[in-house]
Parts: structure tokens; sequence; C-alpha cells
């Protein structure tokens, strides 16, 4: 029930209410690559991020994955597969190992919606998910590869300095030529240095392909 007590959606819940969400919740443990659930599957449960990352991707019909999001803790994935009684419209899986906070949610639904406090929360949460999907749809229909490479550098340096090109390319949904054929391009035109880590050199350069 501590656990429990430390999840920003229900801090606010006092003694009787930690208790009755204790008993409609369990906490999972899940390995490096193992699902969250698959999409199309029915949500039976509010699933709360505790540890770990989880990837969210689309399959198309070729069956190549499109990477649509990753989750870090602590938050809620695919709520609105919940609220809209609506199968989840793309999979979860774990890149490292995780756990999560799994409650009942037709329980949580009738014992819990009433609270104004959390209704908030998952409103907030909610408008949160809308950000992301507008950021997809950007990603994916309106920029160009160099635009999304530059966007990605620009708002992900740090991590792009720490992850392999193949993973940096899967996570941009491009090939791992585009991406090296792209940096390659970028250093020439002199917008990066990438050695021991990236250096951005022409911020507004990079900035101006994707912003405009």
């Amino acid at each position: 029930m501590n656990r429990i007590k430390e999840i920003p959606f229900f801090s606010h819940l006092d003694k009787n209410g930690l208790k009755k969400l204790n008993d409609i919740s369990t906490i999972k443990k899940y390995n490096s690559k193992e699902i969250l659930f698959f999409e199309g599957e029915e949500p039976k449960h509010l699933h709360v991020l505790l540890d770990g990352v989880v990837r969210l991707y689309k399959t198309n019909h070729k069956g190549n994955q499109i990477f649509l999001h990753q989750f870090l803790p602590v938050s809620l994935i695919a709520e609105l597969a919940n609220f809209e009684n609506i199968p989840y419209p793309a999979t979860a899986e774990f890149t490292c190992r995780g756990e999560v906070l799994r409650v009942d949610y037709k329980k949580l639904e009738e014992g819990f919606f009433k609270n104004p406090e959390l209704s908030f929360q998952i409103i907030k949460s909610l408008a949160g998910k809308l950000k992301i999907m507008s950021e997809v749809v950007t990603n994916e229909i309106v920029l160009t590869s160099e635009a999304k490479i530059a966007k990605f550098l620009v708002e992900n340096g740090e991590l792009f300095s720490s992850l392999k090109n193949t993973k940096v390319a899967s996570l941009l949904n491009l090939t791992p030529e585009t991406l090296s054929r792209t940096l390659t391009k970028f250093k020439k035109q002199e917008f990066i240095r990438i050695d021991d880590g990236l250096e951005i050199l022409k911020l507004d350069d990079l900035v101006e392909m994707y912003a405009n």
C-alpha cells in the first residue's frame, strides 16, 4: 500500500481509499523484450509504469514496426483504450527490466471515478497523450527524414550520444543507412561534430530544418 501512495496519481487518497485501491491492484515485474500488451488486445487493467522503459509501436501491413513513443516512470500507459473501451491501438514492449501496477479497470471505474482529484490527474495524463500523438503525426507525415534527424539531435542530444545508430534509426522509423548518410551530410556542412559525443555547431540551422 505504501508503494501505491508514492504514485502521484493516487497520493491524495486517504487510508481507506488506498486500501480499496490496493485490493484491486497487483504489481507485476517484466523482463526486457517482454510484452505488456499487444495491439488489438482488449484492455482489462489500467497500467501504471513504476520502473523501466516501455516502447510503444504499431505494426504495418508489411510487418514493420513503427515506433510511436517511449514511456518512462511514473506514467499511465494507453489509458485511452480503457476509457473508450477499445482494443489497444499499439503494442507495448519493455526495453529493459521493469515493474507495472496493474489496476482492475472496471472496479477502479466503479469505486473511484467520482473522486475529482483522481479524475483531474487522469485528464492531465490524457492531455499529455494528445500532445504525444500530435508529435507523432508531425514527425511521420510532415517532416522529412533530415528534419526528423535534426529535431532529434537538438531535443535529444544526450540520448543520441548514448545510443547506437541502429537504435536511433529505429526510434525515428528510418533505416540505419538513411541516418548514417544524413549525419555524414550534417558533419560536412559543419552543423555537428561527433567525436566522443555529439556537439552541435550550428543550432539555428538545425532548428530551421524542422521548425519552419
